[in-house]
């Protein structure tokens, strides 16, 4: 019995080399986006003179988005058909060469091209990835570890907005190659993770008892929702902010980076502490009160006279932020039978990703008309809203889900 495969894959799950390549494989999600935001400013003055500029480049920030929305759809359906394994190898080998590609490109359109392919494989990373850690642990431990994950996601959102950052103040290209670490990483996901054998003992029992039970319809909808709108409030900070501060103050693209990342970084603190929340509130109330605290930080940036104030503000909602996106994955995991949570997270990806990718189409028009300011604090208002809905259905929403 100790020498049964399902007891050898436990220890090995629970081993320091398996644990440290889930997380830092999970950076490279965080890293699609958050590594070339302080470039924005250099990358629009290059290419002043191509039309509607102003958009393309926030664009190349946010393409890779709507393309992991797009391959999330498929993504949840190979990860549960090829494998979680051979899906995140294949995924992240092209992430490093689309990632990269920025580096040598001339042009906004061949840029965008890659950012696109790089979504493709983002997809890939973030459903494998996250569905091997639901696979891996159960209960308790999975709560623990995803909140460990969304943790690391925010000190890889550190380091990369950091350091691209510091080399975007060199040239602005200079980020894209931060990507290449995907393949360093490559070798450790070959050498230690494993592929769950899950189809054999679960596809049958959850497709005669648990599938339609275990995955109730109006939850599914409403943990995708939630996951659009936060990712639409959250990128305002990456797409904006380094806009924001140089109309402010002035600030450089590396002070950009610091700033962004000193919300990634109260993100991460939050992330780490999910677990103890989650073992003291419900899913619902965990929304309640992160979607709150990020629309304090908000509402603080709105009328921040400085940048100091403004760092006060992206920490207080990262702190927010940083209880939701574990919240959704665990909540979302609990309620989906082995054999479909592929699927289910796929599903998370797509609508997770589309909100980054509508953040800047849904935020210009409301910035040219309002102001970078105004902006902020509008979706302060907005989150406190939400937060109040919530509030007030939670009682409604534990009747038809008692794990709420």
């Amino acid at each position: 019995m100790i020498d049964s495969p399902s007891n050898t894959n436990q220890l090995k799950s629970n081993s320091f080399p398996v644990k440290a390549t889930l997380l830092i494989t999970s950076t490279l999600t965080v890293m699609s986006g958050a590594t070339i935001a302080p470039s924005l400013p250099a990358m629009q003055e290059f290419f002043a003179n191509v039309e509607n500029s102003a958009l393309l480049v926030r664009l190349v920030l946010t393409i890779p988005a709507l393309f992991i929305a797009f391959g999330g759809l498929f993504a949840g359906q190979l990860v549960d058909k090829m494998g979680r394994k051979p899906l995140l190898i294949i995924s992240t080998l092209l992430y490093g060469l689309a990632g990269g590609s920025g580096f040598i490109l001339n042009s906004l359109g061949t840029i965008l091209i890659g950012r696109a392919v790089l979504g493709l494989s983002v997809a890939g990373v973030m459903t494998s990835v996250t569905t091997l850690i639901a696979d891996y642990y159960q209960g308790q431990k999975r709560a623990d570890f995803m909140g460990l994950q969304a943790a690391f996601m925010g000190l890889g959102g550190v380091i990369f907005l950091s350091v691209g950052g510091l080399i975007a103040d060199l040239n602005w290209r200079f980020p894209f190659l931060i990507y290449l670490s995907a393949w360093a990483i490559l070798l450790g996901i070959v050498a230690t993770l494993y592929e769950p054998n899950l189809n054999t003992n679960n596809q049958s029992e959850d497709s005669s008892k648990t599938t339609e039970p275990s995955m109730p319809i109006a939850v599914l909808v409403m943990i995708y929702g939630i996951s659009l709108f936060y990712m639409v409030a959250f990128y305002l900070i990456p797409v904006q902010l380094p806009f924001y501060l140089q109309n402010l103050d002035n600030s450089t693209a590396s002070a950009a980076g610091l700033a962004i990342a000193s919300s990634t970084l109260a993100s991460s603190i939050s992330s780490l502490r999910y677990g103890f929340v989650k073992e003291r509130l419900g899913f619902v109330s965990i929304v309640v009160l992160a979607l709150a605290i990020a629309a304090v930080g908000y509402l603080v940036i709105s009328i921040a006279p400085s940048y100091n104030t403004v760092l006060l503000g992206l920490i207080i909602a990262g702190l927010g932020f940083g209880l939701l996106m574990p919240n959704l994955s665990v909540w979302l995991s609990s309620i989906i039978p082995d054999a479909l949570r592929g699927r289910a997270l796929g599903g998370l990806t797509t609508f997770f990703f589309l909100g980054q990718f509508l953040s800047p189409i849904v935020s210009q028009p409301i910035t040219n008309s309002l102001g970078l300011a105004r902006t902020y604090g509008f979706t302060g208002v907005a989150l406190f809203i939400v937060a109040i809905v919530f509030f007030t259905l939670r009682t409604k929403i534990k009747s038809f889900c008692q794990s709420c």
